[in-house]
């Protein structure tokens, strides 16, 4: 948990601008202060999911449902546990680079001082560092430069190619691609199967037999024989390697 500390509070300042100035322990204590560094702290949940893998990995696996054509198995609790549980796996190195280039993480009663406030923030600055360049790998240049141009006609002047407000939803819309290609591919030898099933029922003059009830258990020898979850897991994490 201590490592995490310092990559939790990057990712919270990565989906907002900078301040202008270093925040000092009085404003630390400012009431209305303290409201908003509480509400930041709500968002921290949404913001992990947004700059992370599990994007990818909830969408494909949810995707791979669907395709399966068994309702609600695996239920929506198991996919988001296995998205998660497989984010943290591909996320680890990156956090740990990130409470590297932090540093250490000081004790609770030095937190408030002038001195402490002052380090803790350029460790952050310093701490996010690693995830901007997980961004920057893993969003795609077309995205990237769509929301370039996107920014200036906003402001009128461009932010910088690696600026945060460019990568995070370049880094998102570039993972819903990739989410739904991988879906695309998923989707292929099970359609097969259900064309194969109602052509043959067809063939025998079963029109009135639902072709969906009959290809399931197809589908499924098919994705055990194959070790489908063995596939689909190995081909997530991978994608997230080199």
């Amino acid at each position: 948990m201590k490592r995490l500390a310092p990559a939790l509070a990057a990712l919270l300042l990565a989906a907002q601008p900078l301040a202008a100035q270093t925040p000092s322990a009085d404003s630390l204590t400012n009431p209305v202060v303290m409201v908003i560094v509480l509400g930041a702290m709500a968002l921290a949940p949404f913001v992990m999911i947004m700059l992370t893998s599990f994007v990818k990995i909830a969408v494909v696996l949810s995707i791979l449902r669907n395709a399966l054509g068994t309702q609600q198995v695996p239920p929506s609790q198991v996919i988001t546990g296995l998205a998660f549980v497989l984010t943290l796996f591909v996320m680890s190195p990156v956090a740990e680079r990130m409470y590297d280039a932090a540093g250490g993480v000081p004790e609770t009663r030095e937190i408030f001082s002038q001195a402490s406030v002052r380090n803790v923030y350029e460790a952050v600055k310093r701490g996010r560092e690693p995830l901007r360049e997980f961004l920057l790998k893993h969003a795609h240049d077309k995205d990237r430069i769509l929301f370039l141009e996107l920014a200036a006609r906003l402001d009128g002047a461009a932010p910088g190619r690696e600026d945060f407000r460019v990568l995070i939803p370049a880094f998102v819309t570039s993972e819903l691609k990739e989410a739904f290609q991988i879906g695309f591919l998923l989707f292929i030898p099970f359609i097969v199967v259900d064309m194969v099933v109602a052509n043959v029922l067809l063939a025998m003059g079963m029109q009135m037999l639902s072709p969906v009830i009959i290809s399931l258990p197809f589908k499924l020898l098919l994705f055990v024989i194959v070790d489908g979850w063995y596939l689909v897991v190995r081909g997530l994490v991978l994608s997230y390697a080199g």
